[in-house]
């Protein structure tokens, strides 16, 4: 009887942990089993088909605070294998990356397939068994190793089982991990746009400024980034980033709250005051219309007009005070009920998970269940847009790799 490792997941950690498991004895059979018919979709997705392999961002100590969970234990495992290392990986076997101006970073061919390729070629030269439609359902632990039990009754004997499942939206998805008495904290999505069914701006949807600042009313939560107005309310990359900082909150909240915009990180209401005020004498014969601040553009700043009731034929010198007080606060302090959220794409990313305190990070084993290994998604990590996610399931998914490998040499 040889021996076998199994994968539970055929997502980018669970790939990414068959790629790597080199030079493992020749009695070592790997299986992936997939609960669907197709592998790596996510990867397939990621950044509109170009994938977001992971992000230029090298030093430790910045990478982890991308992460609104996890960001202590990550510090270990990014040590081990971080951005630097992935893409060194990918480069060695051909597969040449890029760094954009916003620090993403993708395949110089800008196809997902790409790299889905290279992971699928990695897997099968060191004989890895891909099998689809093999839902796990159940998960024990015997003295000699482990039993997986697939949904059409199968069972698949293991020495060692590594846990790659990604994000659930429901705890239920969990139930066979928490029977192993693992703790887990409750699912919750992350990365979600902002639903505004009353926003007076639902007209300017495509419009976008480079560097807002985006607040939840009542907390200290904000960000800072650039903010897209779309047809049912907010979204761009600081909305997303403090979807995620806040998921737990915005849940309790049941996603109705009200968020504060300033429509430049660089504005406070001394300075845009003072600008007003400079116009009413330096541009007073001009229309307030044709003298926008950047960097609104001229619908956002007609409409901003609009909301404060400053007609588009007024000269700065006939703005009233109150309609000047109505324009600032739009500009530096502009509220929106928020009532529901928008998934970000395809791009499904969940909040909790399997107890980080579960797994250590220097090896991706279960702490309490040897032989049990976890990395991606299925643990109470997740990372801001921008590739972070994909580099915690690289990370997580090598680490993990290169441990069985050792446990199994033994």
């Amino acid at each position: 009887m040889g021996r076998r490792i199994v994968i539970i997941g055929g997502g980018a950690a669970g790939f990414f942990a068959a790629a790597n498991l080199q030079q493992l004895p020749n009695d070592v059979e790997v299986v992936i089993l997939e609960k669907s018919n197709k592998t790596l979709s996510k990867v397939k997705v990621s950044g509109g088909g170009r994938c977001n392999v992971t992000t230029s961002l090298d030093q430790v100590g910045q990478l982890v605070k991308q992460y609104p969970r996890g960001e202590k234990p990550l510090r270990n495992l990014f040590k081990a294998f971080g951005p630097v290392e992935l893409r060194q990986w990918f480069e060695e076997r051909g597969i040449p990356l890029k760094a954009e101006d916003d620090g993403r970073v993708f395949p110089t061919s800008d196809s997902s397939q790409t790299i889905i390729d290279c992971l699928r070629e990695e897997a099968q030269r060191l004989g890895v068994k891909v099998m689809h439609g093999e839902q796990v359902v159940d998960l024990s632990q015997k003295p000699e190793g482990w039993t997986v039990t697939t949904s059409g009754g199968k069972l698949w004997e293991a020495d060692l089982v590594m846990v790659a499942i990604g994000g659930h939206p429901k705890s239920a998805a969990y139930d066979w991990l928490s029977a192993l008495g693992l703790e887990l904290e409750k699912p919750l999505p992350s990365l979600f746009t902002f639903n505004i069914p009353d926003s007076p701006l639902l007209t300017l949807a495509g419009t976008s400024v480079p560097s807002a600042e985006v607040k939840i009313a009542g907390t200290k939560f904000s960000y800072t980034g650039p903010l897209l107005i779309t047809h049912w309310g907010l979204s761009g990359p600081a909305v997303l980033k403090l979807s995620a900082f806040a998921a737990r909150h915005l849940a309790e909240k049941d996603y109705q709250f009200q968020v504060l915009v300033k429509w430049d990180q660089e504005w406070n209401e001394d300075a845009v005051r003072n600008w007003v005020s400079e116009n009413r004498n330096s541009q007073a014969k001009k229309k307030i219309v044709n003298c926008p601040l950047r960097p609104l553009t001229q619908r956002l700043w007609s409409t901003l007009m609009e909301l404060a009731g400053i007609p588009e034929e007024m000269r700065w010198a006939d703005l009233p005070k109150k309609s000047a007080n109505k324009l600032i606060n739009a500009m530096v302090s502009m509220p929106f009920e928020v009532a529901g959220k928008t998934t970000f794409k395809e791009e499904f990313v969940t909040a909790g998970g399997v107890k980080c305190s579960e797994v250590d990070f220097k090896s991706m084993q279960s702490r309490k269940l040897a032989g049990l290994y976890l990395a991606g998604e299925v643990l109470d990590v997740d990372g801001i847009t921008g590739g972070y996610n994909f580099q915690n399931a690289w990370s997580g998914g090598y680490v993990a790799a290169r441990h069985m490998v050792e446990q199994l040499k033994n």
